[in-house]
């Protein structure tokens, strides 16, 4: 078997204020070190801005925790710098198989990842402490942002124009203030308790017994849900591979147990052992048992106070929404803040994080909240439909679109955005105003490449090629701009291109995917996100569009 994973432990360093007997600044001050916090200060300092992450532990998180990273996830850490690493490590998965009581074979089975050409796979497993120490590394990789050890926050005190926050330390107290303080500090959120701020939601009373072992078996890397199983009947339970030889299991368990009981190995073994037979070999590496809850916050802009992640929302683990939904907090929110805080666009551009990420909330926990009403019925009707709806799904496609074993991961189209511009109204659906962009491999400067690795960062003006282009001083025209559009022109398959900004839809892919003619344009956000488009460019419109999504319209 692999090695167990050992825990780094990271030196507590006494920072300067102690010594000085003074407020230090950072323009912006990351309350947690997980997985949120350590991406949004690896963004923010792509953007050119310091920051420093406060966070009261000294290792990364203990047990495996989230362990699903999505597509779109990985998307976003590519353009941090560790997607690469992530993948490398994780286990690939993109089919998931649903089972129903003792029968061997499955319901049906499913394949996420349905669109050709992409880089990332639908899924990869991976133990959030592996996610969280190579976003430590990569933090320690450059200078702009800090990385503060056993700093616990115990005082936030906003302001107009600063916040103040009171750090607590082995070696004393001291004050920071900053312009803008971001709370990635989990579900119980200290920030929002310190601040009388409140999330909203349900509660739901039934236990989960996640056991994460490591054993050597034989099975594939996919995703393997029980309905109603002999070896926990009544109840689900759900199998995932990590690496290290490192097991999920997840029982549910019902509402009225004793979990001191449940929780002693050898209860948790006769569980495995009757799913996975009486001489599997397996050692523990963690196990918890869990309620969960589908809560937000109303708000999560608070002046200067802004919360992502699970401090703003939190969901069921079923359907890996949490960190994955958190990490595209991060990607909405930084180029928006680094925009407001370098003068470029008016604080009221803040408002869109608020409007789009709590729709995004809302829609995991509509999706979150189905999901446990179908795994466990509260009636006996209920349950009658969900046996019904099994069985059905066994012959008919139809039947398949209503059984919900947690609907995975996805990310939001923001139909709704206040930053969307014009839709052209013979494009189709796919690639809507709102919508992220779809990744397709391309040619750039005669090197393979990915459509993704070319956006981000900034506006990008994605022209679709005629072979009579206007003249490149049009095109190009809004380059002057305090807030550039970089035109990146796109030419078929077999045609010639030079330089960074000409790329080849090398498998037509970026075509299909933008359901494009010659001179369509399309205008992306610096997220990945489409703002507007266009079949033909008009210089004017692409800058209204710009400006709308700058919160200058």
């Amino acid at each position: 078997m692999a090695t167990t994973y050992q825990y780094p432990e990271y030196a507590f360093t006494p920072p300067p204020e102690l010594g000085r007997g003074r407020a230090g600044h950072f323009p912006v001050v990351i309350v947690g070190a997980g997985p949120i916090g350590l991406a949004t200060a690896i963004d923010l300092h792509r953007k050119g801005i310091r920051s420093v992450i406060l966070d009261e532990d000294n290792t990364v998180s203990v047990g495996s925790r989230a362990i699903c990273w999505a597509k779109r996830t990985l998307e976003i850490l590519d353009r941090l710098g560790c997607g690469e690493r992530m993948l490398a490590k994780g286990v690939t998965w993109n089919t998931g198989k649903v089972f129903f009581r003792d029968d061997p074979q499955p319901v049906y089975s499913y394949n996420l990842l349905q669109d050709r050409g992409q880089h990332y796979p639908a899924f990869i497993n991976l133990q959030q402490y592996y996610a969280e120490e190579f976003l430590v590394d990569t933090v320690a990789a450059h200078g702009l942002a800090e990385l503060r050890w056993r700093s616990e926050v115990v005082g936030v005190q906003p302001a107009a124009d600063h916040v103040t926050v009171r750090v607590r330390t082995p070696a004393g107290e001291y004050d920071l203030t900053c312009d803008w303080l971001i709370a990635c500090d989990g579900s119980r959120s200290p920030v929002r308790t310190m601040l009388g701020l409140t999330a909203e939601g349900e509660t739901f009373n039934d236990h989960f017994l996640i056991a994460d072992i490591r054993m050597e078996a034989d099975l594939p890397s996919e995703r393997r849900y029980w309905f109603d199983p002999p070896f926990n009947p009544d109840y689900s339970a759900l199998l995932h591979m990590q690496p290290d030889d490192v097991w999920r299991i997840d029982f549910q368990l019902g509402s009225d147990i004793d979990r001191d009981e449940e929780l002693k190995p050898e209860n948790v073994g006769r569980r495995i052992r009757a799913m996975l037979g009486e001489d599997m070999k397996f050692e523990y590496e963690w196990l918890s048992i869990y309620t969960f809850r589908c809560q937000r916050m109303r708000n999560f802009v608070h002046d200067r106070v802004i919360f992502a992640g699970d401090s703003a929302h939190l969901v069921s683990p079923f359907g890996a929404r949490g960190a994955n939904s958190g990490i595209q907090d991060v990607d909405n929110l930084v180029w928006k803040l680094a925009l407001v805080m370098q003068g470029k666009a008016p604080p009221s551009l803040l408002d869109s994080y608020d409007a789009e990420r709590t729709y995004a909330a809302d829609e995991n926990i509509c999706n979150s909240t189905r999901s446990i009403d179908f795994m466990t019925p509260r009636t006996e009707v209920s349950r009658m439909f969900r046996d019904a709806t099994l069985e059905l799904a066994r012959e008919f496609e139809f039947a398949r679109r209503f059984v919900n074993s947690g609907r995975l991961s996805v990310p939001a189209v923001l139909h709704d955005s206040p930053l969307n511009a014009d839709d052209g109204d013979d494009f189709n659906r796919r690639q809507c105003p709102g919508s992220p962009c779809l990744d397709a491999p391309v040619m750039v400067d005669g090197e393979a490449s990915w459509l993704l690795r070319q956006l981000g960062e900034e506006f990008i003006n994605l022209y679709f090629a005629t072979g009579t282009e206007p003249d490149p001083a049009s095109l190009r025209a809004l380059a002057g701009d305090d807030v550039p559009v970089r035109t990146k022109v796109i030419r078929p398959a077999g045609a010639t291109a030079s330089g960074p900004d000409e790329l080849v839809d090398i498998q037509g892919l970026v075509g299909q995917h933008f359901d494009v003619r010659p001179g369509s344009c399309y205008l992306i956000r610096p997220d990945q996100h489409v703002t507007g488009r266009w079949r033909e460019f008009d210089p004017d419109r692409v800058a209204r569009a710009r400006d709308l999504a700058c919160g200058r319209g």
